[in-house]
């Protein structure tokens, strides 16, 4: 029988990718919703999560797509009712309270799931493969959106715990950790920061070296017109741009790589697969390289920010 899941924040994300992705899958089937101000059509809803648990004992699964700064509280309270937990990214606005929930899953005996949509991208395993025996001499991370398209009016992304323009940088993020065939660490960081705001609207990378070969990335909320997700890799034999969010591979000028956005539905699939193994996953890398910015970052203040 399939898993009855309740869905936790109902925002643009839930019902753009959470929502189809869980019709779609065989394993599960939406059975609540839990939100301070919204609901789905035929689904019951509740205004929180505590409420939720106390009330719909059926439900075994427990997928939220909370703003970061609040995931924690209602994350802890699904695992100590013994639900299996999974978490939109970031999977949380600490490195600390993550890893406490992952204890916390373990002495429970069920599973977490950090999710990393990026990572399931159509062309991402493509370029790791094809990384894996040459040698980078240049990797840089260009990635450009406006944030007025993608998260209209969302204040909580601007305060403390809210990311700013990591948000989706840490996307790229959760690519480069998938697709470098060793891990880096950050040397150093400049965040700009709107006048009037927490959290940064652009950042520049440099990595540690990997060899010789330098690492940097570029992020910047107020790019207009289409977004700009693109990592481009030169190495020893051939260069490659790695496009769309990881969508598009293309080596030395020619496509090898393409597919639909199959993300979200991937994500719901290794959900099931780790419930069904009684394991579970939580991969920090992306989310350490945030933190270091934050330690490491020169800040520097530029105009303020109005939507």
């Amino acid at each position: 029988m399939p898993h009855s899941i309740a869905l936790v924040g109902i925002g643009k994300i839930a019902r753009d990718q959470h929502i189809p992705a869980i019709a779609g899958n065989a394993d599960f089937t939406l059975s609540a919703t839990a939100s301070r101000n919204a609901e789905v059509g035929g689904i019951t809803a509740y205004r929180n999560l505590a409420d939720l648990l106390q009330a719909a004992l059926d439900i075994t699964c427990v997928s939220l797509a909370t703003p970061p700064q609040v995931r924690y509280g209602d994350a802890r309270r699904a695992l100590e009712a013994g639900r299996h937990v999974m978490l939109e990214k970031p999977p949380g606005a600490t490195l600390s309270e993550v890893q406490a929930l992952e204890r916390l899953a373990a002495e429970k005996g069920v599973t977490l799931f950090a999710t990393w949509h990026s990572r399931h991208a159509a062309s991402v395993a493509a370029t790791r493969d094809w990384l894996a025996d040459r040698k980078i001499q240049r990797l840089h991370i260009d990635w450009r959106e406006d944030v007025r398209h993608w998260h209209p009016g969302q204040d909580w992304i601007w305060e403390a715990g809210g990311l700013g323009v990591f948000d989706p940088g840490i996307n790229a993020l959760s690519v480069l950790t998938a697709i470098l065939p060793e891990p880096v660490h950050l040397q150093k960081a400049t965040l700009s920061f709107p006048a009037n705001r927490d959290t940064p609207v652009a950042v520049d990378l440099t990595f540690e070296p990997l060899g010789d070969a330098p690492i940097t990335a570029a992020f910047d909320w107020l790019e207009q017109g289409p977004p700009k997700w693109n990592i481009h890799i030169d190495t020893d034999a051939g260069n490659a741009i790695l496009s769309e969010g990881g969508a598009r591979l293309t080596i030395d000028g020619h496509e090898t790589s393409a597919g639909e956005d199959q993300e979200y539905p991937a994500l719901y699939a290794r959900f099931a697969e780790l419930i069904a193994a009684g394991t579970r996953e939580v991969d920090l890398s992306p989310m350490t390289h945030v933190a270091d910015a934050f330690t490491l970052g020169r800040r520097v203040i530029t105009a303020p920010f109005e939507w």
